[in-house]
């Protein structure tokens, strides 16, 4: 089969498109066929080992797929062969033609989401969830500040929230972002190039704060979520991209939170509710992953150019 193969550590330029071996599924295992592959920020981490947590060498990148089941191994009973899948983790890699998942992996899709929206669940919506719920402990009539709501997962909180009957606050850098945010189910929008638009958020909090902020850029927001946090207010960091400095004190005045958020992190427990959640809400279509473009397996060293651009609305996926 076709696959991408990353051989050394380094820049989009070491995603290598290769004829390797057809994966054999095993007992308790899944064999899908991939309709599409989702590429996200954290598969350029991992690629260019930063924090030293670069898979072992030689892999295929990725995580998230949308696609058909291929085959099952022995003792798996909650899909069969022809079932639409999403895949959530897989054991051989995403940006291939087939992947071999574990059968905890892999989870129905819907009829009305495409191949391509279901690579564009796991890592997104899956953060957003575990960000808004698991961390934060968002409830319905709070408030939330989503920063970067034009991306996957600003998107999928936006979605997430509305959902649960939270008042959101989303912020993007473009017209085209702003209109996307709100169409997706944002309350309020906030131009984040424009300066002193956090002090919309008290505006719009009557003076009170957010209750929840998502926090996709740390290093430039973090004081800034400090002092537009409600009291008893929860910061969930999602992503950062360098050190930052922040007085304590703002946070001490506030009884607030910083919470950190890695995917990676959430129980088997956590996993089985927060995904039923996630088919439900691609059932009823309050859930919809909104694609950005699709690019050719081949040219997967592009999909990690444009993962990263600032101001890109929507998922990034591959096609095999």
């Amino acid at each position: 089969m076709k696959a991408i193969r990353v051989s050394e550590y380094g820049g989009p330029n070491v995603l290598k498109l290769e004829d390797i071996p057809t994966p054999q599924v095993g007992p308790g295992q899944v064999l899908v066929r991939n309709h599409a592959a989702g590429v996200n920020p954290v598969d350029t981490y991992l690629r260019s080992n930063t924090d030293n947590r670069g898979p072992k060498l030689p892999y295929t990148p990725g995580g998230d797929t949308g696609g058909v089941v291929e085959a099952v191994g022995s003792g798996v009973t909650s899909v069969k062969a022809g079932d639409r899948v999403y895949v959530g983790g897989t054991l051989s890699g995403a940006y291939a033609e087939l992947s071999i998942c574990n059968e905890a992996q892999v989870h129905p899709l819907p009829g009305n989401a495409s191949f391509a929206q279901g690579a564009g669940v796991n890592v997104p919506y899956a953060t957003a969830y575990h960000a808004l719920f698991h961390r934060a402990h968002g409830e319905a009539g709070e408030s939330v500040l989503v920063h970067g709501a034009s991306g996957g997962v600003g998107i999928a909180s936006v979605q997430l929230a509305r959902a649960r009957g939270m008042k959101v606050i989303g912020t993007a850098g473009t017209e085209r972002g702003l209109k996307l945010v709100a169409a997706e189910g944002a309350h309020h929008v906030l131009d984040h190039t424009k300066a002193g638009y956090l002090d919309e958020v008290t505006k719009l909090t009557n003076g009170q704060g957010v209750n929840v902020v998502l926090e996709m850029l740390a290093n430039v927001n973090l004081q800034k979520d400090l002092e537009v946090i409600a009291m008893g207010g929860r910061i969930a960091v999602i992503g950062n991209r360098g050190n930052t400095e922040i007085n304590a004190r703002s946070a001490m005045n506030k009884n607030a939170a910083i919470l950190g958020v890695a995917l990676f992190n959430t129980t088997p427990a956590q996993l089985v509710g927060l995904h039923a959640a996630l088919v439900e809400g691609l059932a009823n279509g309050s859930l919809r992953p909104i694609i950005a473009v699709e690019i050719p397996l081949k040219d997967a060293a592009r999909s990690h150019e444009v993962v990263m651009e600032a101001g890109h609305h929507g998922k990034v996926v591959l096609v095999p």
